[in-house]
């Protein structure tokens, strides 16, 4: 099923409703990307409550603009991953340790459990899991500047 092959609109009480082009109604879709990270506006599958793939995006932008606004404001609503901008302190070198970060929804804390929760997604992005299970992202290793490179250093 491509783009044009069906039809998104919410339900009065906030669901999302994809109507096929035969007319079929499926209550409750939700979108998944299927590269969060790595190609976060690519490979998109619309599933049902019961976890079936009903359609499926190649591209964001290939979407006509009302049914991508509603398919970006229901992610935005159920993807929870900060961006770690800057690391302002560590509490400790050895773990578990208290990380004090910019992120770029605001400051915050983050304990670091063990070096095995930093994951490397590619040579540049890593996803770090905190002890309360909130995922944080760096995209991009040489963006931050030198004292965050540093701090980071100790764990890689």
């Amino acid at each position: 099923m491509t783009a044009v092959d069906f039809q998104l609109a919410r339900n009065p009480i906030g669901r999302l409703v994809l109507t096929t082009a035969r007319g079929e109604n499926h209550e409750g879709v939700v979108p998944v990307r299927a590269f969060p990270i790595a190609a976060p506006e690519e490979g998109i599958a619309l599933v049902s409550p019961d976890g079936h793939e009903i359609a499926w995006v190649d591209r964001l932008a290939d979407l006509p603009a009302p049914i991508r606004a509603l398919v970006e404001e229901e992610l935005a609503s159920r993807e929870f991953v900060p961006e770690i901008r800057r690391i302002h302190s560590v509490s400790s070198f050895a773990t578990p340790s208290t990380w004090a970060v910019e992120t770029d929804r605001g400051d915050t804390r983050l304990v670091l459990k063990g070096e095995e929760d930093i994951r490397r997604l590619s040579q540049e992005t890593l996803l770090i899991a905190d002890a309360n299970g909130i995922q944080f992202l760096i995209r991009d290793l040489q963006a931050l500047d030198k004292t965050s490179r540093r701090f980071l250093d100790r764990f890689l």
